[in-house]
């Protein structure tokens, strides 16, 4: 006779802690402490940029005074313990930071802002004065793709020291170098109350390509992002990698289901899939994979018979999440269970299957006519608008589409086409003219007819005219400009994606696109001329005209990104 016992694995313990001066406890069933934060006790704040990687900054929390990024702390490492997020800060200390960040547009989307705010107010607690070198340094552990950093310094410099203010915008030219004045030696007094915040939010929209609101609350993680709002017993949907959808009770589960594997980045060099057309050419340039990079990945959720929240609930995400399918299968899925999903994409997720921008392999004759090969991968979409975009700007140019194995490409990413085509010409109008180096400054119209010139010194630092209509709101658009440069020099410079022979991406963590960091980026300064006419988009003609100008100061190498690891 044989006795079968069935054993029934023990309850998880209870994993008590202080949040925010309230007593908490939690399951400890594998969870991290950014799922106990977001999943089961609510609070948003901290956002969810890469977990379980821990390289974004996004979720950085206090843990006994200490700054903590809670996507990596198993949520047993608590016990016991005080945790602080954003809604748990000093008020008084949480309204400066919010303020600040609002008065010297150093949050846009505003979904690192949080984390970012939580590492700089963790500073704010040591005796000794926080300076401009302890803020980058700081920095190190967060990325934000919006802003370029020169605002979040100067945001940190209103709080620690009061060493910048920024009057309400207004009528007339000036400058804003960020360094304590306003360029023209006048000082605001550093107040919100006289700005127009639906003018802000216009000039955002414009820049961002999607509604946005400017304010306060969005340094504070409030602009509405789609997994903030999705209701707490929702299911959770993820990619299981073979097509499909993974649906369980809690993202965690979810993705235990979809058997995810947290990512990695790889030693190989970026490489370029394209191979340069032959030719005797004057100006040859080839580009590669790279990742567009917003910090939110892709989100949505949808009640039965309801709408789905859109992606891009605070910004444009450069382009990168238009053809997303969250929001489809949100719906799709609510319909399908009968209550609530929300579908959340991974940070792989996002690199495995968002649209990249396409490389590129050119040749150009002097007159200006040439070829242009565009790489298109399996699963991507149509080329035809990319193509329509170089033909706008660069008429003699054949444009080539070349199949090759790879991530998804996408025609709707940053500027793309107009960039290439427009970059290509003012660079090949530079060499006949002798103009390379640093210190020559490159002249472009937009699309959308802003007038922009930019020009990078010989000491790196990178000076930048624009004149886009009405400003509308100073802040906000000098906010854009800068992230517009950061972007721009990180193209030429850095950014790329690892992808082998089978088409398969290497690179999958999010310090592995190479994204300038705080103490990379150089300093910029910005001149904005006022004008009469409408206000029209001027990032992207920043975005070309820099990358133009970065690319003379290098000395027109033939292979971008033209400063990482692997390449010349």
């Amino acid at each position: 006779m044989r006795l079968l016992l069935q054993l029934t694995p023990p309850a998880p313990a209870e994993v008590q802690f202080q949040l925010d001066g309230e007593q908490v406890s939690v399951s400890d069933d594998g969870i991290n402490l950014l799922e106990a934060l977001r999943d089961r006790l609510g609070k948003r704040s901290a956002k969810d940029g890469c977990s379980p990687q821990g390289q974004c900054g996004c979720c950085t929390v206090w843990v006994d005074g200490a700054a903590r990024v809670a996507c990596v702390t198993p949520v047993r490492r608590v016990a016991g313990r005080s945790v602080t997020t954003l809604e748990g800060l000093d008020p008084a200390v949480r309204d400066r930071f919010a303020r600040a960040f609002t008065e010297t547009g150093a949050s846009q989307c505003g979904f690192c802002t949080p984390g970012i705010i939580m590492r700089l107010a963790s500073l704010d607690q040591r005796e000794k004065a926080v300076d401009d070198d302890a803020v980058r340094t700081a920095l190190l552990a967060h990325l934000c793709r919006c802003t370029g950093w020169c605002s979040v310094l100067d945001a940190a410099r209103l709080v620690f020291d009061g060493g910048l203010e920024i009057r309400p915008s207004g009528a007339g030219a000036r400058t804003e170098p960020g360094d304590g004045s306003n360029g023209d030696g006048s000082h605001g007094d550093g107040s919100s109350g006289d700005r127009d915040w639906a003018a802000a939010g216009r000039r955002a929209a414009i820049e961002g390509g999607t509604v946005q609101i400017v304010g306060p609350g969005v340094a504070l993680g409030g602009g509405g992002f789609a997994d903030d709002g999705a209701p707490a017993d929702a299911l959770v949907a993820v990619p299981d990698g073979l097509g499909g959808w993974s649906v369980a009770a809690s993202l965690g589960e979810a993705r235990r289901q979809a058997g995810k594997v947290q990512g990695r980045n790889s030693t190989v060099a970026v490489g370029h899939p394209l191979a340069l057309p032959a030719g005797d050419w004057e100006l040859t340039l080839r580009t590669t994979f790279t990742e567009p990079a917003y910090l939110e990945p892709d989100a949505s959720w949808s009640a039965p018979g309801g709408p789905a929240a859109s992606p891009l609930a605070n910004g444009g995400a450069f382009g990168g999440k238009l053809t997303s399918a969250v929001a489809e299968v949100a719906r799709r899925l609510a319909d399908e269970h009968g209550r609530a999903v929300r579908v959340v994409f991974a940070r792989e997720d996002v690199v495995r299957m968002g649209p990249k921008r396409p490389p590129i392999a050119a040749g150009l004759r002097p007159d200006g006519s040439g070829l242009l090969r565009v790489a298109m991968t399996p699963g991507s979409g149509s080329l035809e608008s990319w193509k329509a975009a170089v033909a706008s700007v660069a008429p003699g140019l054949v444009v080539e589409e070349v199949d090759v194995p790879g991530p998804p490409v996408g025609a709707d990413v940053r500027a793309a086409g107009w960039a290439e085509a427009s970059i290509l010409l003012a660079a090949l109008e530079a060499r006949r003219a002798g103009r390379i180096g640093p210190g020559h400054p490159v002249s472009i119209v937009s699309a959308g007819g802003a007038q922009v010139s930019a020009v990078v010194g010989s000491d790196g630092a990178v000076e930048v005219s624009v004149a886009a209509g009405q400003v509308l709101d100073e802040v906000v658009l000098r906010s854009y400009v800068v992230g517009a440069v950061h972007q721009a020099l990180g193209w030429v410079r850095s950014e790329g994606v690892a992808v082998d022979a089978s088409g398969t991406v290497l690179d999958l963590t999010i310090r592995s696109f190479g994204i300038l960091t705080a103490r990379e980026m150089p300093d910029v300064r910005v001149v904005i001329e006022d004008g009469d006419g409408p206000a029209v988009r001027c990032g992207d003609g920043v975005f070309a005209a820099v990358a133009t100008a970065a690319w003379l100061a290098a000395g027109l190498p033939a292979d971008w990104p033209c400063a990482r690891g692997g390449n010349p």
